[in-house]
């Protein structure tokens, strides 16, 4: 038997967008120490010198960097952003997630940012226009949460993931 068996699906529920979207606005600034850091690796290990050159094996880099981030803390529960805000991402049933799940949600989470960058591909829009646009498509896919039954974002429904209030 689960130690989570007795968990009532109110003690699953999410909480407040509000709160989860402070959380990811808070990631996205802690994540720019790592892009940072990771950036500077890349360029000093590919011998880089100009910010354009290799751009794509930088992106293909950083996606991989980001995987390992978020695939590792998913796996335990919590990224620092998470801790500060008292969130915990679990399983459907409430348990901690495996690897290849927190992998997954990591895959399914690029839906808060790929389909408005692939409808704007191959129009020629200025870099504010493209940025409102993607403001725009994230406000509007986080409202979405507000017609699950418990609240979740879409990407972890479709993961079987979950965030939880944590306890303090």
């Amino acid at each position: 038997m689960s130690l989570m068996a007795d968990v009532s699906t109110d003690a699953l529920k999410a909480p407040h967008l509000l709160r989860r979207l402070a959380c990811w606005l808070y990631e996205g600034l802690l994540l720019f120490g790592v892009v940072f850091i990771s950036a500077y690796l890349f360029s000093s290990l590919s011998q880089t010198r100009h910010a354009l050159d290799n751009r794509h094996g930088l992106q293909a880099f950083l996606f991989l960097i980001f995987a390992i981030y978020f695939t590792w803390f998913g796996h335990k529960g919590q990224t620092l952003a998470m801790k500060t805000w008292h969130i915990r991402l679990v399983d459907a049933q409430g348990q901690p997630l495996t690897q290849m799940r927190a992998f997954g949600r990591y895959l399914l989470s690029w839906v808060w940012f790929l389909p408005p960058l692939a409808a704007l591909a191959p129009f020629d829009l200025t870099g504010a226009e493209t940025l409102v646009i993607c403001i725009g498509w994230v406000l509007v896919w986080s409202l979405t949460s507000r017609f699950q039954a418990q609240g979740q974002f879409w990407h972890d429904i479709w993961a079987g993931t979950r965030l939880v209030s944590a306890a303090t």
